[in-house]
């Protein structure tokens, strides 16, 4: 028989090293090209490995739990065409000799999700032994995930892993696919494009509601038993990158904050009214929505918000199109994917496109390239009842804006005192590139839209 191992990809950019927190296969069953075979959580994200070809799993190197180094092998499966013999009693694996540091490649290949990875390689831990492993003669061949290994690139389109997944997950024959990436490759996009007649109205319908989810405290931090008065939770993972990036952006960017108070009634109607609309039944109509879509037309009046600070070259890169990021609270930690190019998109588009956001955040399944890239960030902290804070600016970012949560509150409408809708707003922005009029204008923007969302369509 001959053995391929799989080795942990280069899953995001810049990161070393991931934990394997499930496998979805054990030794001796049968895996297919693209077919998922772990989940790992790296520094950015949970992700879910496809296996690069066809064969039956030999060995799981490493049990769940266990933190990986980028480039060790995870996996290996035979791919002869001859049945695996029986496996023999288990025997546990040796740490590597101190030789095989030496002999560790000095530079990694990107082999996931086409981004580029750092020149050096870090240094290799001594491995863990696995529970149950089994040593077997056979050829070995090392294999890397590049999307179409060169065994089957002649019978089969070029297309990446997450590609072929996704590709089999909505049901798209990828021989039938016109593929626009470079060398004839198979984009996510030719395959939503593919897709496009049948899949596009059916997820607006289970769609759940965008707003940002509370985690569990039972998921992120184990419960103290008996009479412990302590219990410490270690610092891994997205919470940790979270924690580095937060850090480094309140010491890095001077932060300015500012707030607005406004009556939100006529908007919370529009809501209502939208949610009864025969054109758009079926989709995911909140508050959120429209307060995303009154940020967009902001930032189309005041276009010197959507910027960013390159302190390397001491430019000012000023972004001619909007990623929105949505800051989600999940069991891992707080996570920001943002929506690319929400400028251009409707405002059905952009239901379906925050519903999507917020179900993959639940799931755990956002993955590194979409928490990258974005320009403007809004967080909701008005679900937990919150009535404002001073958000900090998600790295590489100018602004963020925190949503209060809106509340019946007595205010002077028309001359007299009335029960309005009443929510409070904040804006804060990086002082380098926004100065306080740019800012105030801005946030003054978003409220006045929100205070008559005809405005939509006015200054549209």
């Amino acid at each position: 028989m001959t053995i391929r191992e799989f080795k942990m990809p280069d899953v995001g950019e810049g990161l070393t090293e991931a934990e394997i927190l499930k496998w979805y296969v054990q030794p001796g069953d049968t895996v297919t090209d693209g077919q998922v075979v772990c989940e790992v959580e790296t520094a950015k994200a949970a992700v879910e490995l496809p296996i690069p070809f066809d064969g039956t799993v030999h060995e799981l190197v490493f049990p769940e739990g266990t933190t990986v180094d980028v480039g060790q092998v995870i996996i290996s499966v035979n791919v002869g065409g001859d049945a695996p013999a029986a496996a023999p009693a288990p025997a546990p694996v040796a740490a590597p000799a101190p030789e095989a540091e030496a002999e560790e490649p000095q530079g990694r290949q990107p082999v996931l999700v086409g981004y580029g990875v750092a020149a050096t390689s870090t240094r290799r831990r001594a491995r863990k032994a696995p529970a149950g492993s089994a040593a077997a003669p056979a050829a070995v061949v090392p294999e890397q995930l590049n999307g179409h290994g060169s065994a089957t690139a002649a019978a089969k389109p070029l297309a990446k892993p997450p590609v072929r997944k996704l590709a089999k997950d909505l049901g798209v024959d990828l021989t039938v696919v016109v593929p626009t990436g470079p060398d004839g490759i198979i984009t996510r996009e030719d395959v939503h494009r593919a897709a496009a007649p049948v899949t596009e109205p059916a997820p607006a319908v289970a769609a759940p509601a965008p707003t940002p989810v509370q985690a569990p405290v039972a998921v992120t931090a184990p419960v103290a038993t008996g009479d412990a008065r302590e219990t410490r939770v270690p610092i891994k993972g997205v919470r940790k990158a979270t924690a580095a990036a937060m850090v480094g952006s309140a010491f890095t960017a001077p932060h300015v904050t500012e707030f607005v108070t406004f009556d939100i009634t006529r908007t919370m109607k529009l809501v209502e009214e939208l949610k009864a609309d025969k054109d758009l039944a079926g989709l995911r109509i909140n508050p959120l929505l429209i307060i995303a879509k009154a940020v967009l037309v902001a930032v189309r009046r005041n276009p010197e918000i959507n910027a960013a600070w390159d302190e390397a070259a001491q430019e000012i890169v000023l972004k001619h199109y909007v990623n929105l990021g949505i800051a989600a609270a999940t069991p891992r930690g707080l996570i920001v994917p943002n929506i690319k190019d929400a400028h251009s998109q409707t405002l059905p588009e952009l239901s379906r496109s925050l519903s999507e956001l917020v179900a993959t955040a639940r799931e755990g399944k956002t993955t590194p390239a979409a928490m990258q890239g974005g320009t403007f960030t809004i967080t909701n902290v008005g679900v937990f009842g919150v009535d404002t804070g001073t958000p900090i600016l998600n790295p590489g970012e100018s602004a963020i804006l925190a949503v209060g949560a809106i509340k019946l509150q007595p205010w002077v409408h028309k001359g007299k005192v009335k029960p309005r809708q009443v929510t409070t707003l904040a804006l804060s922005f990086d002082h380098r590139l926004v100065d306080g009029e740019l800012g105030s204008k801005f946030l003054a923007d978003v409220a006045a839209v929100l205070e008559q969302p005809k405005r939509l369509m006015t200054w549209a």
